[in-house]
């Protein structure tokens, strides 16, 4: 069975960015009686906190980061912005603005701030608390020292929003076999994983490991003595216990994402504006003249936490009742002529840059497969759900690495897989830019498996 991997709302974040930039801007006013120069200081200075926001990591507040971390992170965000506003006043120096008063602005500006951001941070404590909203369901694997401590820290502070359903020993008098314990994972709807790693053999690691990729669970260890895989550990604290994450990936860091996004973003307008506004109507006469239907073939596809989505594309086969079932083929009588060529050229996939533009797809990621497909090879194939953790691509690593096109083998897709773990794990801009190029050399060059 496969599970779908849990999320908090993503409105939070935004709201943050909104209320923070609101308040800047708001507290500002009273300095402008231009209200061109005004509108140059909000674009300016609106800019300059997101972007030192983001270096700074001050929009990363989770449950369990403590107060001095909160007030830590806004000491760093008000002296960068105190640094912003005075090169800006130093900049329109006809403003003839008194420092004295500018500073006043500044320090009721991150006052203001500080207080909606602690307000945000313990009312949502309380939403948890009282409510028994935006809860994960936890569950605690071997019994030591270390697992006790945060079975203690669990059950101690409810206001985290973590629920304990149920801690499992391994080897004393209440043991319990771990394929028992990933059932009950599994028909209780668990959201993370904790696990001792000295209380597990090297068989039993790698077969909870294997559990937590395949059914998209989040898996986090408690560190002992004992070494785990040669992985990148994400390192962080409950309070004063320490926690190692499995897996860490680079595009979920806030700064990576918008840079990541914003690539996306500028990529998609250009391809959709410069290419796609004039090729569509061209392709459009084409695709109508050899066959009747849609000039858009879509097709629902699993995305970013095993979500469905639309994939556009333009259509190159007949229609036919087989399209959502079977992949295409080397000779597929389904294909059209000028589908042939379309596809040969990748010029097929162009509107997927559609899909980029909405949110559902990045340029560069794993390539989504047909939902039919994906159940079939999450069944088959070791850690092919670890793909989901991130948004899929038109190209991907595993594509311009030789692994594109009709999957021939159980090999072949083992193979995408590998490759597609080794992008989300090591992810940088470089490798984003670097792949965008050697996907239009293929294309240029005409691709053996292309068809």
């Amino acid at each position: 069975m496969i599970f779908k991997r849990g999320r908090y709302s993503g409105f939070l974040r935004p709201i943050s960015y909104v209320i923070d930039l609101l308040i800047i801007n708001l507290l500002a006013y009273r300095f402008f009686e231009d209200n061109l120069i005004f509108i140059n200081y909000t674009v300016i200075i609106s800019l300059a906190w997101i972007v030192i926001a983001l270096r700074t990591n001050f929009y990363e507040i989770y449950r369990f980061t403590r107060l001095t971390n909160i007030l830590s992170l806004t000491g760093k965000q008000a002296i960068l912005f105190t640094l912003m506003v005075f090169a800006f006043f130093g900049v329109f120096n006809n403003l003839n603005r008194d420092p004295l008063s500018i500073l006043n602005y500044i320090i009721l500006a991150i006052l203001c701030i500080t207080l909606v951001k602690l307000g945000v941070f313990y009312l949502l404590k309380k939403y948890r608390l009282l409510l028994k909203g935006n809860l994960r369901k936890v569950v605690i694997i071997g019994l030591n020292q270390k697992t006790d401590q945060l079975r203690k820290f669990f059950l101690e502070n409810p206001e985290y929003g973590y629920v304990l359903a149920k801690t499992f020993d391994l080897d004393g008098d209440k043991k319990m076999p771990l394929d028992d314990c990933l059932k009950f994972i599994g028909e209780n709807n668990i959201d993370e994983i904790y696990s001792s790693v000295s209380k597990l053999s090297d068989k039993e690691l790698a077969k909870l490991i294997d559990y937590a990729d395949n059914n998209l669970k989040i898996l986090k260890f408690l560190p002992d003595n004992k070494e785990i895989y040669s992985k990148r550990l994400d390192f962080t604290y409950y309070g004063y216990l320490p926690i190692l994450s499995l897996r860490k990936i680079p595009i979920e860091e806030p700064f990576n994402k918008f840079i990541k996004r914003s690539f996306d973003i500028i990529l998609s307008i250009i391809v959709i504006v410069g290419v796609l506004s004039w090729l569509t109507p061209i392709l459009a006469i084409f695709i109508k003249l050899e066959s009747k239907g849609p000039v858009f073939f879509k097709q629902r596809r699993n995305g970013l936490d095993y979500k469905e989505f639309y994939c556009y594309k333009f259509r190159s086969m007949r229609p036919n009742p087989e399209a959502h079932l079977h992949q295409i083929r080397k000779n597929d009588p389904r294909v059209t002529r000028v589908g042939k060529v379309i596809r040969k050229t990748s010029i097929d996939e162009l509107p997927q840059f559609i899909n980029v533009l909405k949110g559902e797809m990045s340029v560069v990621g794993p390539r989504p497969h047909m939902v039919s497909h994906t159940h079939m090879y999450a069944k088959r194939i070791d850690k092919f759900m670890v793909r989901h953790f991130i948004k899929p691509g038109i190209t991907g690593l595993a594509q311009v690495s030789g692994y594109r096109g009709e999957v021939e083998d159980d090999n072949h897709i083992i193979n995408r897989v590998k490759y597609d773990i080794f992008y989300l794990e090591n992810w940088s801009l470089f490798l984003d830019i670097k792949i965008v190029f050697q996907t239009i050399y293929n294309a240029l060059r005409g691709e053996e498996k292309a068809y």
